[in-house]
């Protein structure tokens, strides 16, 4: 069986190996495809395994031999999933692999908001504090966590570990949510959106990304929020107008901005977050611990062994 990783970089940039995927067949990885080499690389191959790789319905019409796409995430919109159908190729998915890391990304970003350690470190080093007139100084604001409101948008896998650790802090928390209030974690209250923007000290994005949640953060709801609170965004970029946070952000309308993902991915040098006031972004790692990376392959791994076995698992196009 002929195995293509279409962009197996972004997974393995060398510090794993793909031993249990060459147990299953002859693989053939690539760092990266762009899309007018994908037909090439591809043809003859019965599975194709991409992280975002676009697999459009042309190129599945395409590829006769192809029998299964294996997505290297937990989205799959990369992939024509209605053409796959169609023509019976099965397309999975990787669920639920990264949750401790990507709420550990959460409160990553929330403590670089209130705590900036970078800050006074980067101060330190050009020599601050060793000129200082007393033994400590700050030139931030300094807040507790302990006592705030933590508001979650979503509360699935990443959402609920979120929510726990926020209760670890000595938070109050409160979701929106489609689950019932009696299904809710302990310490848990649910909270329509509206008041969970206006309440909360703490937002965080956890919801998946539909048309009807496509700019759910919009100058409106910003308006909303303390000009003490904080937005953090793991979840997906387009959840967010960025024009409208950033001139949140450049109005002090709100505090801070923690962004592990933007609309565009890697953004335009002007996209105006990146000189946004007090916004803290990262490209898009939250999900790349090691860890959390040894999980994804192997899910990858089971679940094309389930599907040569004839025991499908986490197909998206069934």
């Amino acid at each position: 069986m002929r195995i293509v990783v279409l962009d197996g970089y972004g997974m393995n940039p060398g510090d794993m190996s793909w031993k249990p995927l060459e147990e299953l067949g002859e693989v053939t990885v690539y760092d990266r495809t762009p899309a007018c080499e994908v037909m090439e690389r591809a043809a003859g191959a019965e599975v194709l395994l991409t992280n975002k790789t676009v697999l459009t319905g042309e190129m599945l019409r395409s590829l006769p031999q192809l029998k299964y796409v294996g997505v290297l995430a937990t989205g799959y919109n990369v992939v024509d999933v209605e053409t796959a159908r169609e023509f019976g190729i099965v397309v999975t998915n990787i669920p639920a692999y990264s949750t401790d890391s990507v709420a550990q990304m959460v409160f990553a970003h929330l403590l670089a908001a209130v705590v900036r350690v970078e800050h006074y470190t980067d101060e330190n080093r050009a020599g601050r504090w060793c000129e200082s007139a007393d033994f400590c100084y700050w030139d931030t604001p300094l807040n507790e966590l302990a006592g705030k409101t933590f508001g979650i948008v979503g509360l699935g896998h990443i959402g609920s570990r979120v929510a726990l650790i926020a209760r670890a802090f000595g938070m109050k928390v409160k979701a929106f949510t489609s689950k019932r209030p009696e299904d809710l974690p302990e310490g848990v209250a649910k909270a329509d959106l509206d008041e969970l923007f206006a309440t909360s000290d703490v937002v965080s994005l956890h919801c998946p990304l539909t048309e009807g949640t496509r700019h759910l953060v919009n100058a409106e709801r910003l308006a909303r929020m303390k000009k003490t609170a904080i937005l953090i965004n793991t979840g997906r970029g387009p959840l967010i107008d960025e024009n409208a946070l950033a001139a949140a952000l450049n109005s002090s309308e709100i505090y801070a901005a923690g962004l592990d993902v933007l609309s565009s991915e890697p953004p335009s040098p002007d996209n105006p977050l990146l000189t946004a006031r007090n916004c803290f972004i990262t490209p898009h790692l939250g999900w790349a611990t090691k860890e959390a990376r040894e999980r994804l392959l192997q899910i990858a791994v089971d679940n094309l062994r389930g599907f040569l076995q004839g025991d499908v698992r986490n197909n998206v196009a069934g």
